[in-house]
């Protein structure tokens, strides 16, 4: 019997705390999200923290604390960060939840549906070995499917202690998945009767998933398509239990650029990091959600209101979803240009200030100097934290310029010189007037006419030698950020390198 589909939806997001949130997760739990919002359903957070060996308080805090900075705040879950448990099926945590996996073993015992296993590890993998050489799929043999109750007894008197495995039928097992659309599996594939409990009374994944979920009336399972091959494992385990099951959307994988699966081994995947680099909310939960769904339009720039609005689970696509480095960065870029200065200055301040702990910049500027920079900063930004890289340059008294990088490819030592102690006349008599772009500009292009010079040429030299960098904002919001007396200090100690150097 599957969900009723005029029961209201419930989803659940059930992360394991045996590792940071990656984007994997955070990408399942937006859909999850999206899902439950749009529908006016509800969504559930669980914590799926038995392997108690791997699981620690740190990374179920970055896990709480990333889905509640990307904004997927849900109706029902555990007491974290010290909110309050809240909904009507706790406790949300399965270590809390024991006594229920017990219980529903029990009943699958008693029904004949799982059994005692005794094999020992050199058993099993003996059978394996033997199956391998055999050019054969590995699958339980079935050593200890129907032992007598004398010879369990017997097996117990040696010592050994029973996993429990699950009894598996014969034949296809059969749903519609959302995304996938009609699947089938075939049991005979699933390598035989599986634990679900193992020797030491520690619940599996396979069992724990199925008695939670149905415990929670989960509704809708919404998983990456790397648990596709469970499912048929998960619908023979509702049945069994005598559960509803669930419907099943299975999301397509996250991808790198060439294709290959996004693992942790091989690429950056941790939420976290991408916090640190300074791609803001706005634009990963934007990015995120088009990692296998799109509006059917060219739209790109959408706000999370607007996507759970807009978002149908039945649009998901099916094949994999490429992660684009540089696609994000371009849609954190769209999003930095729309926030208010208030908001931009409150969010670049913990960067700056990194950049000071770090030893890169020297002082840090005042909320009012850093609003000043935002007409030309606001619109060159990737990310906040590449602010530094930007415009630190203007928290420094000396920078350190290499006479080399100060000569245009086109020009030799002596016209750089030359071109750069003319340059100085020119900005320190403009600064006597007016020390402004609209006043530095003119004369500095004039500068250049007269002397013959390419005006870009003249001006990379003027920027490397006041910023230490090829690549600024504009030059001349440059120079007057850094100030009449900065510029031409900074232009003499490059007149001096290349007087050294010549």
């Amino acid at each position: 019997m599957t969900s009723d589909p005029a029961a209201p939806v419930r989803v659940r997001i059930a992360p394991s705390p045996t590792g940071p949130l990656h984007i994997g997760t955070a990408r399942t739990a937006l859909f999850n999200y999206l899902h439950a919002r749009h529908v006016g359903g509800t969504f559930i957070l669980r914590l799926e923290d038995t392997d108690q060996a791997r699981s620690t308080v740190e990374f179920e805090k970055d896990i709480v604390d990333g889905l509640h900075w990307l904004g997927l705040d849900w109706d029902e879950g555990p007491e974290v960060a010290g909110e309050p448990a809240r909904g009507p099926h706790a406790p949300y945590r399965q270590m809390e939840r024991l006594p229920s996996y017990a219980a529903a073993a029990q009943r699958l015992l008693a029904d004949d549906l799982a059994y005692p296993c005794y094999c020992t590890p050199e058993e099993l993998d003996a059978d394996r070995k033997e199956q391998e050489a055999a050019k054969q799929p590995p699958r339980y043999v079935g050593r200890c499917a129907h032992l007598t109750a004398d010879e369990r007894r017997e097996r117990e008197a040696q010592g050994r202690r029973g996993a429990l495995r699950f009894r598996v039928t014969e034949g296809i097992v059969a749903f519609d998945d959302i995304v996938r659309g009609h699947v089938e599996f075939d049991v005979s594939n699933l390598g035989g009767d599986f634990v679900i409990v193992r020797a030491d009374g520690t619940p599996l994944y396979h069992f724990t998933v199925v008695v939670d979920d149905a415990a929670m009336e989960i509704t809708d399972v919404i998983r990456g398509e790397d648990h596709l091959s469970n499912t048929p494992k998960h619908i023979l385990l509702f049945r069994a239990l005598g559960y509803d099951v669930p419907r099943f959307a299975h999301l397509p994988l996250i991808l790198n650029p060439d294709r290959s699966k996004m693992s942790k081994r091989k690429s950056q995947t941790a939420i976290d990091d991408y916090i640190g680099q300074g791609f803001i909310r706005e634009a990963l939960v934007n990015y995120l959600a088009l990692l296998g769904w799109s509006t059917g339009t060219e739209e790109e720039v959408l706000a999370l209101d607007e996507i759970v609005r807009r978002f149908d689970l039945h649009a998901v696509h099916k094949g994999g979803a490429v992660f684009d480095r540089e696609r994000l960065e371009w849609l954190n870029g769209q999003w930095i240009r729309r926030l208010d200065p208030d908001d931009l200055v409150d969010r670049l301040r913990p960067f700056i200030e990194a950049e000071l702990e770090a030893g890169r910049i020297e002082w840090m500027p005042s909320d009012e100097e850093l609003r000043s920079l935002l007409p030309f900063v606001q619109e060159r930004l990737p990310t906040l934290g590449a602010i530094g890289d930007l415009v630190g340059f203007l928290w420094v008294d000396e920078i350190d310029v290499d006479a080399a990088t100060l000569v245009p490819k086109r020009w030799d030592v002596a016209t750089t010189r030359e071109a750069l102690a003319a340059a100085r006349d020119v900005i320190a008599k403009a600064g006597e007037v007016a020390f402004e772009a609209d006043e530095l500009e003119p004369a500095l292009r004039a500068l250049a006419e007269a002397g013959g010079w390419k005006a870009g040429d003249l001006f990379m030299a003027i920027r490397v030698a006041v910023t230490g960098r090829a690549a600024t904002p504009p030059l001349f919001d440059t120079l007057v950020a850094l100030g009449r007396d900065r510029v031409l200090a900074r232009l003499d100690r490059a007149l001096e390198a290349l007087e050294a150097d010549a």
